[in-house]
């Protein structure tokens, strides 16, 4: 159960990340949960890529694909704090990921059949696709939003990633 997973550490970087824009984390010290979830991100979905290509399974090529999205964009980050850079290439990326994640709910959403999982996975989608798009704003057009960016991090990292592994994870909530 890869997504389990993978939604732990984001979970982890998540929240990290929006204790750290609201300015209680050093920016260096941001960039080690952030390499960490992109790593094990980045490892999942090439397992994952080798798994469906051998396969044929479009399954797990969908999700490494959707994986690697959120994976680069922590990789970046961790990056971004070692470099100095000012992040503005990131904020565009995180249009992109808001671009495609839009979709993805609309789409998660439209073929659920009224099952528990793929219902809260459309509406983490969607959280995600406005969170994506709050980056865009804040570090590619410079918009004065870091606090509303912080505590929208911080809902997503709860509700979309951290409590949906660990209901998966202790068997509480099924993928089925």
């Amino acid at each position: 159960m890869v997504i389990a997973l993978v939604l732990l550490y984001v979970g982890a970087v998540l929240f990290v990340n929006g204790i750290w824009l609201l300015g209680h984390i050093a920016d260096r010290e941001v960039g080690v949960i952030n390499a960490f979830a992109g790593g094990i991100g980045l490892i999942s979905a090439v397992t994952l890529l080798v798994h469906g290509t051998i396969e044929q399974d479009l399954a797990s090529i969908t999700l490494a694909s959707y994986i690697l999205l959120f994976a680069f964009t922590y990789l970046w980050v961790s990056i971004n704090q070692y470099l100095g850079s000012d992040g503005r290439g990131l904020g565009w990326y995180c249009l992109f990921v808001a671009i495609t994640a839009a979709p993805t709910a609309w789409i998660t959403l439209d073929t659920a059949s009224g099952q528990a999982w793929p219902l809260w996975l459309a509406a983490n989608w969607a959280v995600w696709a406005v969170l994506w798009f709050l980056y865009f704003l804040l570090l590619a057009q410079r918009r004065p939003i870091t606090r509303l960016s912080a505590y929208v991090t911080l809902f997503a990292a709860v509700t979309t990633a951290w409590l949906p592994s660990y209901l998966l994870l202790n068997e509480v909530l099924s993928l089925a």
